[in-house]
C-alpha cells in the first residue's frame, strides 16, 4: 500500500499475483501474462513485436494472450535430460 496524502487515503496497487482468479481465465491481459510467464513487461512487448508469441488486439490497442498459446510458447524448445537422451539412444541401438 501507498501513503497518497496527509489525510490518511490510501490507494491499492493491485498486484496480478495477489488474486490469483485470473488463473482459471482462458484470456488474459497483457499483466496476466506477465505474471503468468514471470518475465518482464518489456520482454513480452519485444516477443509480441517479434511475432514470437500468438496475441490478440481485438480492439487495436490492448493485447491479450490466450492461456494454451502462452503455456505452449513457455513449453517449446524441451531440452531433453540424459536420462531421457541415454533411453533413446539404446531405443535406437535396439532397433537395429
Amino acid at each position: 500500500m501507498k501513503n497518497l496524502n496527509s489525510t490518511n487515503e490510501v490507494m491499492v496497487i493491485e498486484d496480478p499475483t495477489q488474486n490469483l482468479g485470473w488463473l482459471a481465465k482462458e484470456v488474459l491481459n497483457f499483466k496476466e501474462a506477465l505474471a503468468l510467464l514471470g518475465i518482464s513487461a518489456s520482454m513480452l512487448y519485444k516477443l509480441t513485436h517479434q511475432r514470437a508469441i500468438s496475441f490478440y488486439k481485438p480492439s487495436g490497442k490492448l493485447i491479450y494472450f490466450k492461456r494454451e498459446d502462452l503455456m505452449n510458447w513457455m513449453l517449446s524448445n524441451k531440452q531433453p535430460s540424459n536420462e531421457e537422451i541415454k533411453n533413446e539412444m539404446f531405443n535406437k541401438l535396439k532397433r537395429k
